[in-house]
């Protein structure tokens, strides 16, 4: 659907998007994260065809950005991180505004504000001014916007910013229903709100990507490491230490709150030098002494760590 190859764009010495590669598939929901600063809006407002960029080329679907901007804004909905609203005009009369600025015909554009209306949850609020809508609803009224012209696309920047948690869930829910039918883009730097929302993450750093995949994949690749965490009755931790040290695989063990007189819990942290599955030996040698095994689990490295390594200064 989008393919992005070499997209670089300079502010006089400033270079806020440096040689990004990027394919965006049909059907993908697919988070931009990053920093403040680290060219998210930038990227989105060239993708959008707002923004010339200084080298590199955009194609949507067979189009050119260079060469056919008109048709590929035609496929793109865009709603920028503030909703460019009127906050004078009803929230009905300003939907009709905009589909009469799109061209939409008189029984397609009351169906279509209709199917909005139900879509974004704004029913409620349609013979409400805007000014007087909470940010929530203003939001929702621009995604219904930025959704009037029924584009292939939509691109969404920051959509959560400002929001208390339970606007932030619904928004999150209705780009999670637009996502069934269209290709969504957002940004954020909100970690759950693309863990929750997003098919793919690619996180951006200064400008570059600096990761790109499922939350899964990023959370395997991230890192060489693994870590498996037990806790154990009956034993003291220089047993544990020399009983599991020699499983294949296991780099170093550690208490993780202290070694504990025999008896009490004890709890270890097992670092592990690949992906592969050994909590089965671990299980096995632990069987075969007399300790009490109460707890065995892997911890899988969430998003927030991932993003802290990934976008640190050093």
């Amino acid at each position: 659907m989008i393919h992005v190859e070499g997209l670089t764009k300079y502010f006089g010495d400033l270079c806020a998007v440096d040689q990004i590669d990027l394919d965006i598939p049909k059907g993908e929901i697919m988070g931009l994260l990053g920093p403040n600063g680290a060219g998210k809006t930038t990227t989105l407002r060239m993708l959008t065809g707002f923004l010339r960029p200084t080298s590199g080329s955009i194609h949507v679907k067979d189009y050119n950005i260079d060469e056919q901007t008109l048709d590929i804004k035609k496929l793109i909905g865009y709603l920028p991180e503030s909703a460019p609203l009127y906050h004078d005009m009803l929230v009905y009369d300003y939907l009709c505004y905009v589909a009469d600025i799109r061209g939409l015909e008189r029984d397609r554009k009351h169906s279509q504000i209709r199917h909005l209306a139900d879509l974004c949850g704004i029913r409620e609020v349609m013979h409400r001014p805007i000014g007087e809508l909470s940010k929530g609803y203003k939001q929702r009224v621009g995604l219904a916007h930025a959704m009037m012209n029924d584009p292939e696309i939509l691109i969404v920047d920051e959509p959560t910013s400002g929001l208390d948690p339970n606007q932030i869930v619904e928004i999150r829910n209705i780009i999670r229903r637009i996502g069934k039918e269209k290709t969504v883009v957002l940004s954020t730097h909100i970690l759950s709100e693309a863990e929750a929302t997003c098919d793919r993450v690619v996180i951006i750093n200064r400008g570059k990507i600096v990761a790109d995949g499922s939350t899964e994949t990023l959370s395997r690749s991230a890192s060489g490491e693994l870590f498996i965490h037990i806790s154990i009755q009956g034993v003291q931790f220089d047993s544990v230490k020399t009983e599991l040290s020699s499983i294949d695989g296991v780099l170093a063990i550690a208490p993780l709150k202290g070694d504990k007189e025999e008896g009490d819990t004890l709890d270890v942290e097992i670092t592990c030098g690949s992906a592969e599955d050994i909590r089965g030996e671990i299980y096995r040698r632990i069987k075969e002494t007399d300790w009490v095994l109460l707890e065995l689990h892997r911890e899988t490295k969430t998003l927030e760590n991932i993003f802290r390594e990934l976008t640190r200064e050093n």
